[in-house]
């Protein structure tokens, strides 16, 4: 996907974007209404049959607003569902010092280079980049539609699942942890927040947030992350 060409002239560049904690951001909702994705939708065999067979459905998220002038880029991410006996999603706390998105939880992933063969194959190779995570683990489920981040990457989310034998290696200076969060909470909306806050621009901003306790550690997925897996959970029930 490519942008159109605009002049220059015509453009009013977003203010720059501000830092917060979103953590301090107050919870507007819950999503307790809905039904979590029964455990049976969530194993191997499952998971293999809904992908081969999709079924009609509407991502509920798509696009954030755009407050970076920075021009579009393709990205993919890969979305790896650890097949544990209760199966699991592989995700990265990001470093401090990147320029996007820094010490956010993440999915591995980054921008698709012109030597990718395909989306696959870039979520595949930034996998292998950021974590380590060797392709003779992985087997590529297939892809959700593309959801535009804050800074302007349209992301492509690549589902897979992950033998739960790999060994990682992370890259310390894109990643500072990679953890594991069981797939059942995230797909149960009772654990998806609703956040709503103004700007000092005046810029209204809505996101989701899916904190997950693990141990000592608060692991704060929200973002475009928790976007794209409250369309996984869009996917899986439909």
């Amino acid at each position: 996907m490519s942008a159109t060409p605009v002049e220059a002239i015509n453009v009013v560049p977003p203010a720059p974007l501000r830092s917060f904690d979103p953590r301090e951001v107050p919870v507007s909702s819950i999503d307790s209404s809905l039904p979590a994705v029964a455990a049976d939708q969530l194993g191997v065999r499952a998971l293999r049959a809904r992908f081969a067979m999709p079924p009609a459905w509407t991502p509920e998220l798509r696009r954030e607003p755009q407050l970076s002038d920075r021009p579009p880029a393709q990205a993919a991410v890969l979305v790896p569902i650890v097949t544990r006996e209760q199966p699991t999603v592989l995700l990265t706390e990001r470093t401090a010092h990147l320029t996007h998105h820094s010490g956010q939880v993440a999915f591995p992933g980054g921008r698709v280079d012109p030597e990718d063969a395909n989306i696959s194959a870039a979520a595949l190779r930034e996998a292998w980049e950021e974590v380590g995570l060797s392709a003779e683990y992985i087997e590529v489920l297939g892809t959700l539609p593309t959801y535009t981040t804050i800074t302007s990457f349209i992301v492509t989310p690549v589902v897979a699942l992950v033998r739960p034998d790999f060994e990682l290696a992370i890259n310390p200076h894109e990643v500072a942890e990679a953890f594991e969060v069981p797939l059942a909470f995230l797909m149960d909306p009772a654990n998806h927040r609703r956040h709503t806050m103004t700007d000092e621009d005046r810029r209204s901003r809505e996101w989701l947030s899916m904190p997950y306790q693990d141990g000592a550690h608060e692991r704060f997925v929200w973002g475009a992350t928790a976007g794209m897996l409250r369309n996984l959970y869009r996917f899986l029930s439909a």
